[in-house]
């Protein structure tokens, strides 16, 4: 056997989104035969690497931000000469993207791209010089990873990019992860506040996600629904502001906001229905681990991606657009159909698989 390829993959650190997921899945799931894996985490603290397997290699950078990460990559770059580099965030791209002219010649760099440019550029908040940032790196890939067709298209419209150095590549979802923890029923209906039915939304708590809208339509829903609840996973700047519109909409009874959860799913056994209700997105992982759960989904067009997976499907319900009116319709539409004769709980005994049970 010829001489393993030796793959780095770049995060800012374990237990981030979902980037930092997907990359720690891929370095985890690589074949060991075939690559010689290296993690290189950026700004990593702590040293729990347990969901990792043994045969990855992995490096500590030691900086404290990602933008401080240049000097410390590179040096780890030359010292372990890999034959290929992922780099596994969007800010990150950037960095790894500036410094490849200081890269051994014979390395190839693929970047992941993790969200529709396009979206980005209009309401993503970012800094003035972000599409030349954009536009002038991207071009050093040598190919760019997007999660769906739709995002490669936007990205070969908004940018100077040769089609084929864009290359579709689905996200990873840990399935056994998601099965082992949906099978622990009596955790997760313990989690919620009362008979439901049970919403969940996951995502960084920042304006991209929406979740101001969502707890808008919350409110819409309880007037028909009065025992519905919310439980928001996830950590971001605008906790602050979501806790304040809770208190001012009435639904501090009603909404839970437990932080950053490393296994989201371990709430699927006892929700009801599983909430995107982003203003702009890629193709988040969140939604792709509810859909590998089996929950039904309702969601908002938040990108070409998320229409295309969930267009005509069972038990998934895509809002016409991006308004708390609109969620709300979806979700009321929604439970009703899953209401009719029917409790909210669900089971995942079948090795997964879940089902809203008939009335006993």
């Amino acid at each position: 056997m010829g001489q393993s390829l030796r793959v780095l993959v770049v995060i800012p650190h374990l237990g981030g989104g979902g980037a930092e997921r997907v990359a720690a899945l891929v370095a985890g799931g690589l074949s060991k035969q075939k690559y010689d894996v290296h993690l290189g985490l950026v700004t990593q603290v702590s040293r729990d690497f347990s969901d990792l397997p043994p045969p990855v290699t992995v490096h500590m950078l030691g900086a404290r931000r990602v933008r401080t990460a240049a000097i410390p990559l590179i040096r780890l770059i030359r010292r372990i000469k890999p034959d290929v580099i992922l780099s596994g965030a969007a800010h990150l791209n950037f960095l790894v993207l500036l410094l490849r002219p200081l890269f051994p010649r014979k390395t190839r760099v693929l970047v992941r791209q993790d969200a529709t440019v396009s979206s980005v550029l209009a309401f993503g908040d970012v800094p003035w010089y972000t599409p030349l940032l954009y536009r002038y790196l991207y071009r050093r890939a040598d190919h760019i990873i997007c999660q769906s067709r739709a995002m490669a298209d936007d990205l070969a419209r908004e940018l100077p990019l040769a089609r084929e150095r864009i290359v579709v590549l689905p996200n990873p979802v840990d399935l056994e992860a998601i099965r082992a923890s949906g099978r622990a029923s009596g955790q997760a209906m313990a989690c919620w506040l009362g008979p439901g039915p049970h919403l969940l939304a996951v995502g960084r708590l920042a304006r991209e996600k929406g979740f101001d809208l969502l707890l808008e339509a919350l409110v819409t829903v309880r007037e028909r629904f009065p025992r519905a609840d919310l439980i928001i996973a996830g950590a971001g700047p605008e906790e602050a502001a979501l806790r304040g519109q809770c208190r001012s909409l009435g639904l501090e009874r009603a909404v839970q906001l437990p932080g950053y959860v490393e296994r989201p799913y371990i709430f699927y056994a006892g929700a009801s229905l599983f909430v995107l209700s982003s203003r702009f997105e890629g193709m988040p992982n969140a939604l792709l681990e509810a859909a590998a759960g089996g929950l039904p989904i309702v969601a908002t067009p938040a990108s070409g991606g998320v229409v295309e997976l969930l267009r005509n499907r069972q038990k998934a319900w895509l809002t016409p657009d991006i308004s708390a009116a609109s969620l709300a319709s979806a979700l009321l539409k929604a439970l009703d159909d899953l209401s009719a004769g029917r409790r909210f709980h669900r089971s995942f005994a079948s090795a997964g698989a879940s089902e809203v049970y008939p009335e006993s």
